[in-house]
């Protein structure tokens, strides 16, 4: 049910042909970015689209009242930045990278050219871009409807899974309270209330910044999704 509010771009490049996959792959360029360094931002021309080779980035707006509205957290192999390539439009959002990460750019015209040799990688794309919007509606229905609870639990279940290793066999939320406040749509001191109840109903643990949750099952139906 979590994929609801998840976006499915790291399908992408697994599903391509072995020859489109290598052409794409030789085209992109890496640069690392710093943790707090922006990619691109709201309102600026685009110049190409984003690959997330490792670490996280946080997609946002800015509200009327200049507080930041995190809308998505791209994990390690999302693409992002290509609905303004193809809608010819300036950024939407503003993203930024809450961890050191490694971000391979694809310029406009070799976007472009791939898009027009590719049906693979245009299906795809298509597809991705279809489910975005489905998934940016339900969260935004979710900001909209639900109280700051429930969108504590759900945001800390869609971030459990942002987190998760093949590795692991304890996932540790190591995002930000600021971060996390701005994904629930509430205040700092707001947050800290529903974590300590949570973690007084056994539904959480906590270790510094750290989050792990104890109990997926309650906190999905105090999410009620």
């Amino acid at each position: 049910m979590i994929t609801k509010f998840t976006f499915n771009s790291q399908s992408i490049l697994r599903e391509l042909p072995l020859a489109d996959r290598a052409i794409l792959e030789r085209i992109m360029v890496d640069k690392k970015y710093r943790k707090n360094q922006p990619i691109f931002t709201e309102g600026t021309l685009p110049t190409g689209i984003f690959y997330l080779k490792s670490g996280k980035v946080k997609k946002y707006k800015i509200d009327n009242d200049g507080r930041e509205q995190i809308i998505y957290i791209y994990n390690a192999g999302e693409f992002f930045g290509y609905s303004s390539v193809l809608s010819e439009n300036t950024y939407g959002d503003t993203t930024v990278a809450i961890e050191n990460s490694i971000i391979s750019f694809i310029t406009i015209n070799d976007f472009n050219e791939r898009l027009n040799a590719s049906s693979s990688f245009s299906r795809l794309l298509l597809k991705s871009l279809s489910h975005e919007f489905s998934v940016l509606a339900n969260l935004m229905a979710v900001l909209s409807q639900r109280t700051v609870r429930e969108r504590v639990a759900l945001n800390l279940l869609i971030l459990h899974d942002k987190y998760k290793t093949d590795k692991d066999t304890v996932t540790h939320i190591t995002l930000s309270r600021s971060n996390l406040a701005n994904m629930a749509g509430t205040v700092n001191e707001t947050l800290a209330r529903v974590l300590h109840d949570f973690k007084q109903d056994q539904l959480i643990s906590t270790d510094g910044r750290k989050i792990q949750l104890l109990d997926m099952e309650r906190l999905a139906q105090i999410a009620n999704f």
